[in-house]
């Protein structure tokens, strides 16, 4: 896929996200790159075999106390390849795309993936 018609999916998923989550995200920026660096596969302890979709790399929300401020913005990176890697369909990846918007929001608002898997197995 393009990789601007790929972060046009970022951006609809981002519109789409419920406005009580959109209203509280504050210094964040969401960007698309092709896969990641081996300094993030180093930082998560991971292997370039394991796919890594996404990422988030800030301050959660949850942490943020009354002197947070004048900081660089959080970030999240969607990674466009890995996602396709495990898609067939334009269909399946714009669900999947905004499945990873959603989980690395998550994350964001200080969510680790063990909380994540427990509420998606519910």
């Amino acid at each position: 896929m393009e990789r601007e018609k790929f972060e046009k999916l970022v951006e609809e998923a981002l519109t789409e996200l419920p406005e009580n989550f959109k209203d509280r995200l504050h210094n964040i920026t969401v960007i698309v790159e092709e896969k990641p660096s081996r300094e993030i596969y180093d930082r998560l302890g991971g292997s370039p075999f394991k796919l890594i979709l996404g990422h988030y790399h800030g301050v959660p929300y949850k942490h943020r106390g009354p002197f947070y401020g004048n900081v660089a913005p959080d970030v999240i990176t969607i990674y466009q390849k890995s996602i396709e890697k495990i898609c067939f369909t334009e269909e399946e990846i714009k669900q999947k795309v905004k499945e990873v918007v959603i989980h690395e929001i998550a994350h964001y608002f200080g969510f680790d993936d063990d909380e994540l898997k427990k509420i998606e197995n519910q």
